[in-house]
């Protein structure tokens, strides 16, 4: 796989007191990820609320500067190129936001929202530009003539699709969509994520798609990567990470999708405590206050994102266990509340075997 974007230790602290006296408080919202996105893949980052994800999305295009780390494009470090190039390199990084109301000026028509980026990069005559603003409205399921209405006339739908048509006016080749569809209904999401789907087959685009749902985006990615306090802990292809995840948190959010099946259940996974508070996170694991096959190993000592064979990345020192087969044997086991959840879990699966195979139906 070719690497057209990747991160290497990447980690941003954000400062949220400074006291006359003392040690300013510091919140470390990306704290040492690296990750390889590969040329025309669809690269999905997932996790609960607060986890980081849309702070390392913004980190990827260099929309905020780095504390430490490195950003590369297409063979460029972008965390050290200057202001010049880095607007250059505009035109190819384009971003997708998660508000499509907050995201559009109102002052702003919809032509003239789509037409800027063109004219800031000194793309063709007013001529050429009022073309492309046509094509590109028609190309999202709009009309030409709705060049000449303001962002309040459209549906959230309607206005995430314009921000899409804006993002793909110069021509990128990394589109980032930070929960593109989650401010929508669920009627319109599907809408949504087929278009970029679409998108990105005939435009050539690799894109990468931040979501806490990973219902969305479970038929859209071909790699997930999974955030927890800042860190990967997880990153797999989807179909691998969906049918058999190794890491606990990983398989803590799948358990939350809802199963659309009549009369489908699936196995509760239990998560014990509260997140712990990103200002002083655990010592060891992260997730080990609430992991219920967490050991003294856990506890004390940080886990690294090592590979295991084939290819899957996990942040878990007892990852090459957790499996259905391998837990009755792991330390993990000795927990009568991992006992009962592992026992549901596999009554859920043997009942799976027997369900209708219906993609639609397939929670």
């Amino acid at each position: 796989m070719t690497a057209i974007l990747a991160a290497r230790d990447l980690r941003k602290d954000f400062v949220t007191a400074r006291p006359i006296f003392g040690t300013p408080t510091v919140v470390r919202a990306v704290d040492g990820v690296s990750l390889d996105i590969g040329q025309g893949e669809t690269f999905a980052i997932v996790g609960e609320s607060g986890c980081g994800k849309s702070t390392l999305a913004r980190l990827l295009l260099r929309l905020i500067e780095p504390t430490s780390g490195e950003v590369w494009y297409d063979g460029e470090d972008l965390a050290h190129i200057d202001k010049n190039r880095m607007r250059a390199l505009r035109r190819d990084l384009q971003f997708i936001f998660q508000d499509p109301f907050s995201s559009l000026n109102p002052q702003m028509t919809v032509g003239a929202l789509i037409e800027e980026p063109l004219r800031v990069h000194g793309t063709g005559p007013a001529r050429v530009r009022r073309e492309r603003v046509a094509e590109l409205l028609t190309r999202v399921g709009l009309r030409p003539a709705h060049a000449d209405r303001y962002p309040h006339e459209f549906s959230g739908g309607q206005r995430q699709r314009i921000g899409i048509a804006r993002a793909l006016a110069t021509g990128p080749t990394v589109l980032i969509g930070d929960e593109p569809v989650s401010a929508l209904d669920v009627s319109i999401q599907a809408q949504v994520v087929n278009l970029l789907e679409d998108l990105k087959d005939e435009f050539g685009l690799t894109l990468v798609v931040i979501a806490h749902d990973l219902a969305v985006i479970r038929h859209m990615a071909d790699r997930v990567a999974v955030m927890y306090l800042g860190e990967i802990v997880e990153c797999a292809p989807a179909d691998a990470l969906y049918s058999s995840p190794r890491h606990p948190y990983s398989e803590t959010l799948l358990a939350a999708i809802p199963v659309a099946s009549h009369g489908a259940r699936r196995a509760h996974t239990p998560v014990e405590g509260d997140p712990p508070n990103p200002i002083s996170p655990p010592s060891g694991c992260r997730f080990h206050p609430r992991c219920l096959y967490a050991t003294e190993l856990c506890r004390s000592a940080r886990p690294e994102l090592r590979t295991l064979p084939g290819g899957r990345q996990v942040a878990c020192h007892h990852a090459e266990t957790l499996t259905l087969e391998g837990l009755t044997n792991a330390e993990a086991a000795r927990s009568p509340a991992a006992t009962e959840r592992f026992a549901l879990y596999a009554r859920a699966m043997a009942g799976s075997a027997t369900a209708p195979t219906d993609k639609n139906n397939d929670p």
